[in-house]
């Protein structure tokens, strides 16, 4: 069965049954439509940890890995935020669902690199849930490809992508990208800054849709110039999408899924066709 979520993603009702998710949460509410709801979309028997006890001896108790956690921010035996900072300690990737958020709260969580963050603040928010976890699951299918000819900008976008589960490569220039991308016909992203040395991006761009279209790659352009023209410029050589840094880290991730999404429902459609 296939579906759309809430934000447009596509599900395939994949199953997921080998992996193992940790959603440390004290409410009973949360954590029994949780527990349903990984249950009906993947086949994934989440294990619920109900206060921070619970979730050290999880960890500590089982040889298995932990494949990703759900987490409050505050746990009963740990209302200081300990729960968190366990699991980052241990580099385990955490979703942080919380009901508790204000401005400082964002910066601090983004600090420690989370997956993502989902408020209870509203009716969808367990499907939001679902979806941030799905992302996480399949990312690693798409293989996003970052032009820069910054060493310091090729590592911040690297990091980011592979936080969130993406296969990054990266290119110092329009040249070496072009290699890389003959070299890997499954790269379906490319982010290009556009003021590089050799190749500009606007002309790797239209190198690159001399070869591959919009239904095969989707195509970013970045730029840090005040230039108001340059989105327009990018969009009518073959761009997609454009963004001006710096970034918010909330919405690069969104313009990423929504070009990947768009991909793969394109591909969706043209393999019901044939």
């Amino acid at each position: 069965m296939t579906f759309l979520g809430v934000s447009g993603m596509q599900y395939s009702g994949e199953s997921f049954p080998d992996v193992r998710i940790i959603v440390a949460e004290d409410s009973n509410v949360f954590t029994s439509m949780i527990g349903t709801r990984l249950k009906e979309l993947f086949n994934i028997n989440a294990e619920i940890c109900r206060t921070f006890e619970d979730l050290q001896a999880a960890n500590e108790l089982s040889d298995e890995p932990v494949t990703l956690a759900i987490s409050n921010i505050n746990l009963p035996g740990a209302e200081n935020g300990e729960a968190l900072e366990y699991l980052v300690d241990l580099n385990i990737p955490t979703i942080v669902f919380t009901g508790t958020f204000q401005e400082k709260t964002r910066e601090k969580l983004l600090a420690k690199d989370i997956v993502d963050y989902i408020l209870k603040d509203n009716i969808f928010a367990v499907e939001m849930l679902a979806e941030s976890i799905c992302r996480f699951l399949t990312n690693h299918r798409h293989h996003v490809l970052i032009v820069d000819d910054s060493p310091t900008a090729r590592a911040l976008l690297s990091s980011r992508l592979k936080r969130y589960n993406f296969r990054v490569s990266t290119a110092e220039n329009g040249m070496k990208a072009l290699e890389i991308l003959k070299a890997n016909a499954d790269i379906g992203l490319v982010v290009t800054d556009y003021n590089m040395p050799d190749i500009d991006g606007f002309e790797l761009t239209r190198r690159i849709r001399s070869v591959r279209g919009s239904h095969e790659l989707r195509i970013i352009g970045v730029s840090s110039s005040t230039d108001r023209l340059l989105s327009a410029r990018f969009l009518k050589v073959g761009g997609n999408d454009f963004m001006l840094r710096p970034f918010i880290d909330e919405e690069f991730y969104c313009r990423v899924n929504q070009n990947l999404d768009t991909l793969v429902q394109i591909k969706a459609g043209q393999q019901r066709r044939a």
